[in-house]
């Protein structure tokens, strides 16, 4: 593991992309393959399932330094992250041994899970005896997760695509999949991501392997600039931006396999769309999102399609281990389909927007699947005319627009070689909520309050006993100088410490900005918001005059059968 341990601080070190992918393409050509395959898996985003759980990690640590828990906690406190803080307070190994990163894995650390507490620690002990100094970060970070080391999935992609000598787009479609949940990767999956590229990978007949998503970028500018900048729209493809889980369905020689945008595979958790899949003809990929949808009596809706719900509602049927006939009969889940990438076995990637679509609504009809629904395409003579329908999109259980180039082909992530897609979101809910608590933050933020609780109040200005309730937390949307401030001011009303956690007088406003809201009974005030974060400091505004949960309630959405459809 030395070598990936190396690489590791290197990339870290480093702020320069040349750098980094210099560092990644130089490992990728001298490490072992078996080392490459989970160096691979782990810097493109491959989480494993927790081997040893945090607490039982946290007290074992603290033991074999010998601290007192106070003071272990301390320590935690000031440096942010769990991984460096044992591997700096561990007394050194005994006895250090060098072992490869994947015989660390496959034959130490994954055999962990699940075992008995004390023969946890027995292992535990006996590895940390042989753990060499240098490696000890590496170590923690892969039993707790989180490799934040400034590298994304597509840097990784550029630099196996340079070793391989194939093009960065073949690696992609190669990568798709690899960090799945579960995934055990070896030498012989490393050595087939760098193979050179063959006349069987364009032969796609027998494989289940999805194509790597084509994402949007956000789109801020003002609706009067829309001319100028996009041109008319009769050039775009306008539809709803769905709020689900984007997947691909795909369909080949008879097998159904259901990917996440994620690189999860799925299909066991959407039986309903695995029985979709099996209705659809052999060569088939489908891009669209998954959504509980809510089925109205005929005609309680303009065109009879029915309504998309809540994430919250997509959540109950993620979260739950057995899905019971009950909850598929309540939870029902559709398909909006809005691409077809692949029709009776033909890659249709490079082929125009319009034509694909074309193709897909042929499918669509043919088929008349209840569970398949194609995105409906939105129409608009002037962006003013598409602006004022997009301001429907809250009341219609969506996020805004997608903007799609009628001539786009489907391209690789986040390009605009292809053809840009927008998303063209609405402005998110919001509230001015109360700052009632704070916690250090990680990382460079390890020694700032940076992560905080905020309330509002349980009844209207002028209630005898009202109270703040807490309702969401944020630690992102202030500048470095705005936290330092809040940060001085936390240290300075601060009424007591829970642990990590300090309780303040209430002095502090901000506007918190989120995307959903739904009820929650898991919730204190009986409410939680989807991606909550603060917009702006609120200093002209007294915490008297922040908002209620009755201004919460009235943001909540509509339940199911009321009038809202899209189309």
């Amino acid at each position: 593991m030395q070598r990936f341990a190396a690489l590791y601080r290197e990339l870290d070190a480093s702020t320069a992309i040349r750098d980094k992918q210099s560092a990644l393409q130089r490992y990728f050509r001298e490490a072992p393959a078996e080392d490459a395959a989970w160096a691979v898996y782990f810097l493109a985003g491959g989480k494993p399932r927790q081997t040893v759980p945090t607490r039982a990690l946290r007290e074992l640590a603290r033991a074999a330094a010998g601290l007192p828990e106070w003071l272990f906690e301390e320590s935690y406190q000031t440096v942010g992250d769990l991984a460096e803080t044992v591997s700096l307070l561990l007394p050194p190994a005994s006895t250090p041994v060098d072992r490869g990163l994947a015989e660390w894995l496959t034959q130490h650390l994954l055999p962990l899970r699940g075992l008995p507490a004390e023969t946890l620690a027995e292992r535990l002990q006996a590895q940390w005896a042989t753990l060499p100094d240098d490696q000890r970060f590496v170590y923690f970070k892969l039993i707790t997760g989180g490799f934040r080391v400034g590298v994304s999935k597509l840097q990784v992609t550029q630099a196996l695509a340079a070793v391989a000598g194939v093009d960065a787009q073949r690696m992609a479609q190669r990568l798709m999949g690899y960090t799945a949940t579960g995934r055990t990767p070896s030498g012989d999956h490393y050595r087939a991501l760098i193979a050179p590229e063959n006349a069987l990978e364009q032969q796609r007949a027998t494989s289940g392997q999805p194509y790597p998503f084509f994402l949007a970028h956000p789109l801020a500018e003002p609706v009067d600039r829309f001319d100028d900048l996009l041109g008319p729209p009769a050039d775009w493809q306008v539809e709803w931006k769905w709020d689900g889980i984007r997947a691909q369905l795909v369909k080949r020689t008879g097998q159904v396999w259901l990917w996440s945008r994620g690189e999860e595979l799925v299909t066991e958790r959407f039986p309903e769309l695995a029985a979709l899949g099996e209705a659809l003809p052999d060569g088939t990929v489908l891009d669209g999102e998954i959504v509980v949808w809510h089925r109205p009596a005929q005609g309680a809706t303009p065109d009879g399609l029915g309504t998309p719900q809540p994430f919250a509602e997509l959540q109950k049927r993620i979260t739950r281990k057995t899905l019971g006939p009950k909850l598929l009969r309540e939870l029902l889940v559709v398909l909006l389909a809005y691409d077809l990438i692949e029709h009776a076995g033909q890659d249709l990637r490079e082929q125009p927007l319009h034509a694909r679509r074309a193709a897909l609504d042929a499918l669509v009809q043919d088929l008349n699947h209840p569970l398949l629904i194609a995105s409906p395409v939105l129409a608009g003579a002037t962006w003013a005319e598409l602006a004022a329908l997009r301001e429907q999109a809250r009341e219609r259980g969506t996020e805004g627009f997608m903007l799609k180039p009628r001539s786009s082909a489907y391209g690789v992530g986040r390009t605009k070689a292809a053809g840009t897609w927008w998303k063209w979101k609405i402005d998110p809910m919001s509230v001015d909520a109360v700052l009632i608590y704070a916690q250090r933050g990680h990382g460079r933020r390890a020694s700032v309050y940076s992560d905080y609780t905020f309330a509002v109040w349980n009844a209207p200005p002028g209630t005898d006993g009202r109270a703040l309730v807490p309702f969401a937390k944020a630690y992102s949307g202030l500048s470095d100088a705005e936290m330092a401030r809040v940060d001085a001011i936390i240290r300075a009303t601060t009424i007591e410490s829970f642990g990590p956690v300090r309780s303040v007088r209430p002095t502090l406003v901000f506007e918190l900005g989120f995307e959903g809201i739904a009820h929650s009974p898991r919730h204190k005030s009986g409410i939680a918001v989807r991606f909550p974060r603060m917009l702006r400091w609120r200093e002209d505004k007294p915490v008297e005059e922040a908002d209620s949960l009755q201004t919460l309630a009235a943001l909540l959405p509509a339940a199911p059968g009321a009038p809202a459809q899209p189309g």
